[in-house]
């Protein structure tokens, strides 16, 4: 996990009140409010290619069965599950959101913690 995540500053908003609406567990609001405490925001056109944020495509390896899994972010609004369109809230976007390709991230998702790896991040429009 990088030291301090990068987000544009909608999406920082965005995080801040799905928090308040209290639509994740203890755990994942505890890693998200710590995560936002040290974040650096940027405006969109900063945003480095290779960071996890809205209209990109990435591709994370499970640490432990090895499996990889491709995910397309995309606002909330937008969310087509059926289609591999994924929220930028939803349980694997915010694990990922402002780390970038590399970064190893454990998370509490409700199936038990796991530890994902970014293996790439690509625009998509």
């Amino acid at each position: 996990m990088s030291e301090q995540i990068i987000l544009t500053t909608g999406i920082y908003d965005l995080i801040k009140e799905h928090l308040r609406r209290k639509s994740t567990t203890i755990e994942e609001e505890e890693i998200l409010l710590n995560q936002l405490r040290h974040a650096k925001q940027l405006r969109r056109r900063e945003l480095p290619e290779d960071v996890v944020t809205v209209n990109r495509a990435i591709t994370v390896k499970d640490l432990e069965t090895e499996e990889e899994e491709k995910f397309l972010f995309v606002q909330t609004s937008k969310e087509k599950v059926k289609k591999g369109k994924y929220s930028i809230l939803s349980p694997m976007a915010l694990a990922t959101v402002g780390n970038k390709v590399g970064d190893v991230i454990t998370w509490p998702f409700k199936d038990g913690d796991k530890k994902i790896e970014i293996l790439s991040v690509e625009h998509y429009n």
